[in-house]
């Protein structure tokens, strides 16, 4: 979550931890509406299934294609805690992951950490080792569930010092739950992080992997969330460097063909659907010049998804659906029948849900993961800032 830390975020943790009844956010009714309306509303689903089926459907009507929908699960706090709280830890995971997804709708997404399951996940990606009994289990449970409710899932990843881990357990329920899929849908995908150098290597030995064993390879591609806590030499020296690198390894999949960035030589390419998980509008717009050039030399487009976050971006989302509809209004006018081809690219927004406690505690968690990222353009500074302004005065009754 691209939120910069401020004294206002500072304020958000005194109240949450706050015992006093006048600044406790579950004792103070006045305080509670206040950021319900305000900070709330603007990033998070709701609190109930039947306020999250509301959002999900407000969002529908606007022309979104759905959303991506994330239980404000905390993440942890302490990786290197005992390993006793673990049949504990495992069990509220299953069962929150699985609200969440019996609120998704069909073609909607669900995201998700592994290390949601407790400490004794996190240190078994770390030490690169199988997950327990209790939590393939649940990982088994979760992944039906999504694929009975024609869901998908959109593990995040972890930090370099668990990353191996983490690509070997999402890999392994993408080599069940993608064999069967089709016309590029899948139920699991990875997330790869293209402020890492090591990226498109790693995409290239998955793109193999998934050629040879015959499943559809699930993509999200981000630009990456830990720069605050990496090991620098392992990312690239800079943000355009890091814009490059994104883009270059976004061609290569959209295009499904090697170049500068995936070099491993693949022919054919294996079935595969990517998620492209950006605010930048730069990247869009190639993305979509890229599809638009390959639907007129008549060539497949890759299965793509386009996300931003709740709140966010919304200028780059309305772009894309507009984009959508008026070029199938355009085909449809030129051949009359209502069947014509064209880039409808899919769209979602992705959003929290959970009590504004809960997810209060899990987006300023996320906020401090991302506080380098916050900031990286002056267009992202300008929007965030002027759309701080609106709603102050909007809350003030000078909008």
């Amino acid at each position: 979550m691209s939120v910069t830390i401020s004294t206002s975020e500072d304020i958000t943790v005194c109240m949450l931890e706050s015992r006093n009844p006048l600044t406790s956010i579950d004792r103070n009714p006045l305080l509670r509406s206040l950021l319900w309306h305000t900070f709330y509303r603007q990033f998070c689903a709701g609190e109930t299934p039947s306020q999250v089926a509301r959002v999900n459907a407000e969002l529908r009507a606007q022309g979104y294609s759905g959303v991506i929908l994330e239980y404000a699960l905390e993440v942890l706090k302490d990786a290197e805690g005992a390993e006793a709280s673990e049949e504990k830890d495992v069990g509220v995971w299953r069962r929150r992951m699985l609200e969440t997804v019996a609120m998704a709708s069909p073609g909607d997404f669900v995201g998700l950490k592994w290390s949601g399951m407790g400490p004794a996940a996190m240190r078994r990606m770390k030490e690169d080792r199988e997950p327990s009994a209790a939590m393939e289990e649940a990982m088994h449970a979760l992944c039906a569930a999504a694929r009975d409710r024609r869901t998908s899932l959109l593990p995040a990843a972890e930090e370099t010092w668990s990353l191996s881990g983490f690509f070997n357990w999402t890999m392994e329920m993408q080599r069940v739950y993608n064999a069967a899929a089709k016309g590029g849908e899948c139920v699991v995908y990875s997330t790869y992080q293209a402020y890492l150098k090591q990226t498109p290597e790693t995409i290239s030995r998955h793109l193999a992997l998934a050629r040879k064993e015959n499943f559809t390879l699930g993509l999200k591609l981000v630009r990456g969330a830990y720069l605050g806590s990496e090991d620098r030499a392992l990312i690239h020296p800079s943000i355009e460097a890091t814009h490059a690198a994104y883009d270059g390894i976004m061609a290569s999949l959209i295009q499904r063909e090697p170049n500068a960035r995936i070099t491993t030589p693949l022919a054919p390419w294996p079935n595969i659907s990517v998620v492209l998980a950006t605010h930048n509008a730069i990247s869009v717009q190639l993305a979509q010049t890229l599809r638009r050039q390959q639907l007129s030399r008549g060539e497949p487009l890759t299965q793509l998804s386009f996300a931003q976050l709740q709140g966010m971006a919304d200028e780059v989302s309305c772009t894309l659906i507009a984009a959508a509809k008026a070029a199938g209004e355009a085909a449809e006018e030129a051949t009359g029948d209502g069947k014509a081809v064209a880039v409808r690219e899919r769209v979602y927004k992705c959003t929290t849900w959970g009590s504004m406690g809960e997810c209060l505690n899990y987006l300023l968690r996320r906020a401090a993961e991302n506080k380098d990222a916050a900031g990286r353009t002056q267009e992202t500074r300008r929007a965030m800032r002027g759309e701080i302004g609106r709603r102050v005065r909007g809350l003030v009754g000078l909008a």
